[in-house]
């Protein structure tokens, strides 16, 4: 099934109506945008007005937790989840990213919109305003600090500190209730940036404490290694699906069931592992196993990396350095999101790239070299040299269309488009709300790529020298076998 990616931005109270699968406009408030939601006709229920539309509209949000863009296409738990019940469902999903995390379930409450998912915790409010499906997850708002802050042991340590809290969050309302009993507890809400974005200005030293959901917080410390959760400010708290409240509730039931199937097929554990397990573990940069493992393990796959690099035109040094930032040169190498292979191929990359056993070290190294060039090829010929190895580089990470993003945001502030320094910079800007909003792809990455890039720089940077060393100590060892014997 396909799938549609809408993104508002103002709170629009538009609503387009299904009847017996024939849209019926009923207002039009935003010239560009028209958000609509299944309702069912005099002889359907809710659930049959969905399918007769072939279209399933979700609510949801922008974020590394939730719905984003990456390198080969959409993807966040929550995406994978509605995909995989669209599916079930034979409709399409049309993702609908509201311009403000607190628009959603006013937005919901108005019908303008089949369901939300978007990493939404069970509350008492929330429960008298919309119906919840079966939880997916439980987590826990905590109090975030770094390395090097003194590490708070309880509430009345927070006195006088400087917090910051995203507006519109759990966590404001929750501190509101920690304040009747400690009335010096205070804190600042910050209405233009993401728990994300506050989770960096901890970890910059810019801010003492904030406060964030556990699973967010997981997902980000591999950005972040000096940060540190403290303690639980609530008791934990169950992410689910939100529903309108409606005498109907067939598409409420059928999610219901399709819920409770992930979970007895496991296939809800495996996508909470993949998004929130293995792969969150941060890779630091190990000079010493890297400079062994360049001895005992790189050879056995030289050859096959000269071999591509000569083909596609590449420093077959800067293949091997990639392949070890993706697999430690492990051609069994598995990842939780699926990857496979010495070179950390996606299948449809591999299916891409005419690669059809990614286990072979020999398949999947050509194939990893020729996507390598395929996003080198797409760069803009004006950005030349090494600028149009890192600005791929970040692509196989990120995705090319955030790095188009960057460059163009890179343009607007007056920097170069066409330099790596100027553009990594504002890649960094796609994890502030304030930014990806505007961006054509939305939220990315950003930090991620640019350590990526930077990883495997150090790694080429000493490949080379190593290489270099040896061909030198070859050479001389020629010369004294050739030199006459005095």
């Amino acid at each position: 099934m396909g799938y549609q990616h809408i993104v508002m931005n103002t709170f629009s109270g538009v609503k387009r109506f299904r009847r017996r699968g024939i849209l019926l406009q009923t207002a039009v408030l935003l010239p560009s945008l028209l958000v609509f939601a299944g309702c069912p006709g005099p002889t359907e229920n809710k659930l049959q007005a969905v399918q007769a539309a072939g279209e399933l509209v979700v609510l949801t949000r922008n974020s590394p937790t939730t719905y984003y863009e990456g390198p080969n296409g959409f993807a966040g738990i929550e995406y994978d989840m509605i995909k995989a019940f669209a599916d079930d469902l034979g409709v399409r999903p049309v993702f609908v990213v509201p311009d403000k995390f607190s628009d959603i379930i006013p937005m919901l409450t108005l019908n303008e919109a089949d369901l939300a998912a978007a990493g939404l915790a069970i509350t008492g409010k929330r429960q008298k305003m919309v119906r919840f499906a079966p939880t997916y997850q439980t987590v826990r708002q905590q109090l975030i600090y770094r390395i090097g802050t003194p590490e708070p042991k309880n509430i009345k340590d927070l006195y006088g500190q400087h917090i910051e809290l995203q507006a519109g969050t759990r966590y404001v309302n929750n501190l509101n209730q920690l304040k009747r009993k400690h009335p010096k507890l205070g804190w600042t809400v910050e209405p233009d940036k993401d728990t994300e974005e506050l989770l960096e200005m901890v970890w910059e030293g810019l801010l003492d404490y904030t406060v964030s959901d556990s699973h967010i917080f997981d997902l980000n410390r591999r950005y972040y290694p000096e940060l540190r959760a403290a303690f639980a400010i609530h008791k934990p708290e169950k992410l689910a699906w939100a529903f309108p409240l409606s005498e109907d509730d067939s598409l409420y039931k059928a999610a219901t069931k399709f819920i409770n199937k992930l979970r007895r097929s496991g296939e809800l554990k495996r996508l909470l592992e993949r998004y929130y397990g293995a792969a969150s573990v941060s890779n630091p940069i190990n000079m010493t196993v890297y400079q062994l493992r360049i001895q005992n393990r790189l050879p056995l796959y030289e050859v096959l990396y000269e071999k591509a690099g000569k083909k596609y035109d590449i420093d077959w040094r800067l293949l091997a350095a990639l392949g070890y930032q993706e697999s430690y040169w492990d051609p069994g190498a598995v990842s939780p999101t699926g990857v496979r292979g010495i070179m950390q191929l996606t299948l449809p990359t591999a299916r891409q790239m005419g690669v059809t056993d990614r286990s072979d070290p020999e398949q999947a190294i050509d194939g990893g070299a020729k996507y390598i060039r395929t996003m080198m090829d797409r760069l803009p010929t004006e950005i030349a040299g090494p600028d149009r190895i890192w600005m791929a580089l970040a692509s196989y990470n990120v995705g090319f269309g955030h790095v188009m993003d960057a460059r163009i945001i890179t343009r607007q502030q007056g920097g170069d488009p066409n330099k790596w320094d100027d553009v990594r910079q504002r890649l960094l800007l796609l994890q502030r709300r304030a930014w990806y909003q505007k961006a054509k792809h939305g939220y990315g990455r950003g930090l991620e790529a640019v350590r990526y890039v930077i990883r495997i720089r150090n790694y080429y940077e000493a490949l080379v020298r190593y290489d270099d060393e040896q061909r030198s100590a070859n050479t001389d060892d020629a010369i004294k076998l050739k030199a006459p014997a005095i």
